[in-house]
């Protein structure tokens, strides 16, 4: 099996062009080239995890994010939570959300929970 580390930008450049070759016709499991090509995106998954870690998300950005995308609006929010003021509260960092609040957010507006229990900063 021709595979070496991922140390470089030009190793990673190798391996890239190594694994897409398989897009189009991805290899079975089991097989060398399934190994082959299960060892290559373990190889390039931590070399991006290491040099291009992504940030969490930040909760108050998450909501946000959901309403504009998904056209609610703060009266929307203000149902989900209880008030007006919470939302209000919420939405200005003013107060943290709680995991009942989150929750609710998760189940109904499917933000993903791990987005919405990520320590975040509040004005209180």
């Amino acid at each position: 099996m021709d595979i070496r580390p991922i140390r470089t930008e030009d190793d990673y450049d190798w391996a890239l062009g190594e694994i897409a070759r398989y897009f189009e016709a991805q290899p079975e499991p089991g097989t060398p080239d399934g190994d082959r090509f299960d060892v290559l995106a373990a190889l390039i998954e931590d070399y991006e995890t290491r040099h291009w870690p992504i940030e969490p998300v930040d909760p108050i950005d998450a909501i946000r994010y959901r309403m504009e995308t998904g056209g609610f609006r703060q009266a929307d929010l203000a149902r989900l939570l209880g008030s007006r003021s919470r939302a209000s509260e919420i939405l200005n960092r003013k107060r943290p959300l709680t995991i009942d609040m989150a929750w609710r957010l998760h189940k109904e507006w499917k933000i993903p929970a791990e987005a919405l229990i990520v320590p975040y900063h509040t004005g209180t």
